[in-house]
């Protein structure tokens, strides 16, 4: 997902009048060098700043909302490489299609999911208010939810949440018996 060249990479840090700028932190991994993951959500905090200059008009961090978000996810689905299938497609709800067909290929939702959960945690690393954070606005989660839902279906394949197993209950009958 690196869309931006180092070189034309700018530290966004996110302006608060009522913050004092030497209280702000990042966070910072305790070895010489970073971790895949801070790696990762260094890129793509990068991507999604550069993505906020280029927007016309260009947008300041602090005046970014869920929507912004939105468009920005929509932007990365020209570079997805997971096919969906759309309902008039003759493979929707098929796992395993068994010819081409000419459906777009979009962002998978789990890499979707992946860089919402890395871009709001570097949100807040970079000086921005748990509250205010656009990338857990409600209408970022419900859109999540729909592109994993549509991609289920799409595939014939359910993301239902794995139930937990209840304990196994130790009847007193049993071990009264035992006695």
């Amino acid at each position: 997902m690196d869309l931006v060249s180092e070189s034309t990479n700018q530290s966004y840090k996110i302006e608060s009048p009522a913050r004092n700028p030497t209280t702000v932190t990042t966070a910072t991994a305790t070895s010489s060098t970073p971790s895949r993951y801070e790696n990762q959500k260094r890129r793509d905090w990068n991507t999604f700043c550069q993505y906020l200059r280029n927007h016309r008009p260009p947008l300041s961090l602090s005046l970014c909302s869920g929507a912004h978000v939105l468009e920005f996810l929509h932007y990365l689905d020209q570079f997805g490489k997971t096919k969906v299938h759309n309902h008039p497609c003759p493979f929707f709800g098929l796992p395993n299609p068994p010819a081409p067909c000419p459906c777009p290929l979009r962002q998978a939702w789990g890499s979707l999911d992946a860089l919402i959960g890395r871009l709001r945690a570097a949100y807040e690393e970079n000086g921005g208010r748990p509250e205010s954070n656009p990338f857990g606005a409600r209408a970022v989660r419900i859109y999540l939810r729909d592109v994993r839902d549509f991609q289920a279906k799409a595939r014939g394949v359910s993301y239902e949440k794995k139930r937990k197993r209840p304990k196994p209950k130790i009847s007193t009958t049993a071990t009264a018996t035992a006695t």
